[in-house]
């Protein structure tokens, strides 16, 4: 069993941007295949680059007692006429050490709480083989709506992506 923390979450400004650098390369790391961008892209860009992505999406992050970041998870509305009535959730981690803490249920509701105030729907995307992450997006009112064969190919491997929404 994994030990207790305690942790705040915030959304995240551009004077945190190094330990979003940090914990975003880290994701793609140990993660490649749950994310559409890559650690080689991502671990040559300035850290001006992960300022902006602060600036550009609202990203929160959920800090330790002793001011670690340890997880994190972004919010995107889209811009469109017709399509500003939706969001999109994205880079959702949370390190391996926080991980059975309840800290991605906490990043996912507080996004939840901040889309509901904002858009009509949330949707995700989620690697079809990660049953932990479908489980608690469904906890949370998710549902799949689709099913994207090959979405992502890393290494040489293909992965398919579950296509989540939840409707407010």
């Amino acid at each position: 069993m994994t030990e207790r923390i305690s942790f705040e979450i915030r959304l995240l400004s551009t004077a945190d941007a190094p330990m979003y650098r940090l914990i975003r390369l880290e994701s793609l790391q140990q993660n490649p295949e749950a994310f559409s961008s890559s650690f080689e892209r991502e671990s040559q860009q300035p850290l001006a680059w992960f300022e902006e992505r602060l600036t550009a999406s609202d990203i929160f992050g959920a800090f330790g007692a002793n001011g670690d970041l340890l997880g994190v998870a972004g919010f995107r509305a889209q811009e469109g006429l017709k399509t500003a009535h939706k969001a999109t959730v994205w880079g959702m981690y949370v390190r391996g050490s926080a991980r059975g803490t309840g800290i991605g249920r906490l990043l996912m509701e507080t996004i939840i709480a901040h889309a509901e105030a904002r858009v009509e729907q949330l949707q995700l995307e989620v690697v079809a083989d990660n049953q932990a992450a479908i489980a608690l997006y469904q906890s949370l009112g998710f549902a799949a709506f689709g099913h994207e064969v090959k979405a992502l190919k890393y290494d040489g491997r293909y992965f398919d992506e579950l296509l989540m929404v939840k409707f407010f």
